[in-house]
């Protein structure tokens, strides 16, 4: 009886309409209000001079957190319970006291008849901060396209929600810390999980998906897909299906061969979800030369890249959120 309160109430906070079938809503209606403008406009701040390339624990990140944090809330989103004020707190003693205390931010949307089946959306926000020179390393790409596009895919979730469309499984999205530090955001999660990573059916993890490489140059349809069929079959077609049906993106599994010897499977967030056997896949532009410099800068991102890549993200979340079956694990990690 319990439970049941508490999901009207969640549901109540985001929208107050009456709750609708969500197998009949358009969800291609909600992936449009995830536009270049939009993203460019968060970006434009969120890889500023004023956050100081948001070194872990530093103060440029926690004004990050802060950013992160109060968009959420500005979107009705909730924070989860036992999670104080969107902040899953770090301490400095989880890294042996090497960095300071720092924090994933969170938010999260309960699903209707599901409610205990989990899918986390991620994307590291920290970056490397200043050098001895001064100069100051944005990370508009890396560390700022993917934290940006989880803002437009939990507005355009919850605006579904406000029109009664609640999800059938939870979504718990994580604006990860550390990762530039050895995945340690994503570590501390898995580790001390919201939810039981035994109720988590899948992670969509973003990061660097707002610039093109040179491999396609003059092309801002594709997007480089890594994991998504490493543990389950399902993940893979239900990926596919999404592209076929709604976005027709070039997808790139170059970077999934098992022998790409840049190992790119292993160095991003998702891996720590993998690693507990759960279904991943990473969404990726490739590399560029401004990675890790300070010419990495808010300018130089392709909007209309990075707005298509964050639809096909919320369109793929979408159908994983409202199928019928729990993905299945058909592979071991």
């Amino acid at each position: 009886m319990k439970k049941v309160l508490l999901i009207a109430l969640t549901a109540g906070f985001v929208g107050c309409g009456a709750q609708k079938n969500v197998e009949n809503a358009n969800p291609m209606e909600y992936a449009n209000t995830i536009t270049p403008d939009e993203l460019k406009d968060h970006l434009y701040i969120f890889a500023s001079d004023d956050f100081e390339g948001k070194d872990t624990g530093e103060p440029g990140q926690k004004k990050a957190a802060e950013y992160l944090r109060k968009e959420f809330k500005n979107l009705g989103l909730t924070s989860p319970e036992g999670v104080a004020n969107y902040y899953q707190e770090i301490p400095s003693e989880f890294f042996d006291g090497k960095f300071k205390d720092t924090e994933n931010v969170v938010a999260f949307i309960e699903g209707g008849e599901k409610a205990e089946e989990i899918l986390v959306i991620t994307s590291h926000y920290d970056h490397v901060g200043i050098d001895n020179e001064g100069n100051i390393y944005n990370g508009a790409d890396d560390g700022g396209s993917g934290p940006v596009a989880i803002l437009e895919m939990a507005e355009a979730f919850a605006e579904a929600k406000k029109d009664g469309y609640t999800p059938k499984r939870s979504i718990l999205f994580i604006e990860l810390t550390g990762e530039e530090k050895g995945l340690l955001g994503s570590k501390y999660y898995t580790e001390n999980p919201i939810f039981p990573l035994e109720n988590t059916v899948a992670n969509l993890n973003m990061d660097m998906i707002g610039r093109i490489d040179e491999k396609h140059t003059g092309n801002d349809n594709y997007v480089y897909l890594i994991g998504s069929d490493r543990l389950s079959t399902d993940l893979h077609e239900v990926s596919e299906q999404v592209n076929n049906e709604f976005m027709n993106m070039d997808l790139d599994y170059t970077y999934n061969d098992e022998n790409d010897p840049n190992r790119f499977y292993y160095r991003s967030d998702h891996y720590n979800f993998a690693k507990n056997n759960i279904p991943v896949i990473f969404y990726f532009n490739g590399v560029h030369k401004d990675y890790h410099q300070p010419t990495d800068t808010a300018e130089k991102i392709e909007y209309e890249a990075l707005a298509k890549r964050a639809k096909l993200v919320f369109l793929t979340a979408w159908e994983i959120a409202n199928r019928d079956e729990r993905l299945v694990v058909d592979k071991a990690e």
